[in-house]
């Protein structure tokens, strides 16, 4: 099994990042360490450039903009079986650079028929969102905090056919 951790967190050892670590490590537990590849990328470490809105990569599959780290992504998304994404949430959504770089990846994450109707391009992989917030639980659902990233979340990983199959939501971590 080839997974994929997307650690949206710039705090490397922070809340994101040990529970994106103790997935994995449930993950390779079950099935065998030796039968995984795990590749962790580090999201506030890439450089790449903005989306420019061109659509180009809607037919091509793949982004025009120059090669950047969002291209080496994108490989490792199509190669993998599950993609595990993290985020610390800022403002009710993930953090600005793992949602610019999903931006980046509308060309490998999902086609459109002639009619212009999406086309999921990962059916059949399974994902796993952590979120971590500094609300006290219940206000960070009832206020739309953690509720928020995890719905964006989904609708980019559901859209491109990954099933969520867990949802690890960390409240009050401002401790």
């Amino acid at each position: 099994m080839n997974i994929l951790v997307l650690n949206g967190s710039p705090r490397k050892n922070g809340n994101v990042a040990r529970a994106l670590q103790r997935e994995v490590e449930k993950l390779t537990g079950k099935a065998g360490a030796e039968t995984c590849q795990v590749v962790w990328e580090d999201v506030c470490d890439l450089s790449f450039d903005f989306c420019k809105g061109c659509m180009a990569c809607r037919s091509k599959s793949v982004c025009i903009l120059p090669l950047d780290h969002a291209h080496k992504i994108a490989e490792e998304i199509i190669k993998c079986d599950m993609l595990l994404a993290g985020t610390p949430v800022y403002w009710g959504n993930m953090n600005g650079k793992l949602k610019s770089l999903f931006d980046r990846l509308v060309g490998v994450m999902m086609a459109e028929s002639k009619m212009g109707i999406p086309r999921p391009l990962h059916k059949g992989k399974k994902a796993i969102i952590v979120t971590s917030c500094t609300t006290p639980f219940p206000f960070n659902y009832l206020c739309g905090q953690s509720s928020g990233a995890v719905r964006a979340l989904k609708e980019i990983l559901k859209s491109s056919g990954f099933k969520v199959i867990r949802k690890v939501n960390l409240s009050n971590t401002r401790r």
